[in-house]
């Protein structure tokens, strides 16, 4: 005779279904708009700063972009062609920094031939104010 083995899962009375949270309203980032400045793609939010290719600006300044590719809000989703029309973000230049150091070396084996450069980039730091499509704050 062979016996097989009870778990407490099997011994322990069903339990009932415990009923789920309510689902929240959207899941995933909020507004947000995507900008180019400089020739690069920017994924810009609402109260969020972020480094870009330097401005010429003043700090404290703020500066407007009406490159606006994509508009994602409550309503849904904005894709330009190729810009938003009356889509804008309003930027406050808190700083202006300068990047990582890059070093490119070159050499060239065999040969005695070296080159060693150094790198840094200028950067303008900015905090998204706002983002606006038609005049109306969209956050």
């Amino acid at each position: 005779m062979s016996a097989t083995p009870t778990t407490p899962a099997d011994t322990a009375p069903a339990a009932s279904p415990s009923p789920s949270p309510a689902p929240a309203a959207e899941a995933g980032p909020g507004p947000y708009a995507i900008v180019e400045a400089s020739g690069q793609q920017f994924w810009m939010q609402p109260d969020r700063y972020l480094d870009i290719d330097r401005l010429n600006a003043e700090v404290d300044s703020t500066v407007s972009l009406d490159t606006v590719l994509l508009v994602r809000d409550a309503k849904g989703t904005s894709l330009g062609a190729p810009y938003v029309k009356g889509a804008t973000v309003t930027l406050k230049v808190l700083a202006h920094r300068r990047g990582p150091k890059v070093i490119v070396y070159k050499m060239r084996p065999k040969k005695k031939t070296r080159r060693k450069n150094g790198h840094r980039q200028e950067l303008t730091r900015v905090l998204v104010t706002a983002i606006e499509v038609g005049g109306k704050a969209i956050a």
